[in-house]
């Protein structure tokens, strides 16, 4: 469950993506996912994944082949009966990490959340930069795999760190963030 958690939280993946990985989607050779069928089963897109990342889902595909050398199907990320990991036994076991962490105080944290952790990351880290965040968003709207830039703008909620960035940014470009 880690390395699934992991993925959700490095790569901006919807949950169901995730669990609708097949083995062959793994390329990790070349550090890219191939994401069928997005969230209206409408297009493919290509993810690309983080050398940690990679490390991460090579260590992974070695203990699960390990536990399942003869396996039931051909999905990445099993459940611990050797057959795809549903969107349930995600919510489950995501469900179960949250308690052993101790994060179940307030609003719950969900898988979804960390898609749009991810976004605001994103946009941080591009602030920080001084990067052209405008001429970026749409780069971030296709690596979600958004149709339009509105879905993606949904995810760019403010946070207290992106608000504070954007601020000094207007502040020492005189304005112009």
């Amino acid at each position: 469950m880690a390395t699934l958690i992991g993925l959700l939280a490095s790569s901006g993946m919807r949950s169901g993506e995730v669990v609708r990985l097949d083995r062959s989607d793994v390329d990790l050779a070349n550090g890219v996912l191939l994401v069928r069928k997005t969230k209206f089963r409408s297009k493919d897109r290509l993810v690309p994944v983080h050398t940690t990342t990679q490390t991460a889902l090579r260590q992974y595909v070695h203990e699960r082949d390990d536990a399942f050398p003869t396996p039931k199907d051909q999905a990445f990320f099993l459940s611990s009966r050797g057959n795809r990991l549903s969107a349930t036994g995600l919510q489950n076991g995501f469900a179960e990490v949250r308690k052993l962490a101790h994060l179940d105080g307030g609003k719950p944290l969900r898988p979804h959340d960390l898609r749009h952790r991810f976004a605001v990351t994103r946009l941080s880290l591009w602030h920080q930069q001084r990067a052209d965040v405008q001429a970026l968003l749409p780069l971030l709207a296709t690596h979600l795999g958004h149709a339009s830039y509105s879905d993606t703008a949904y995810y760019l909620t403010g946070s207290a760190d992106l608000l504070a960035i954007a601020a000094e940014r207007a502040f020492l470009d005189g304005g112009a963030a």
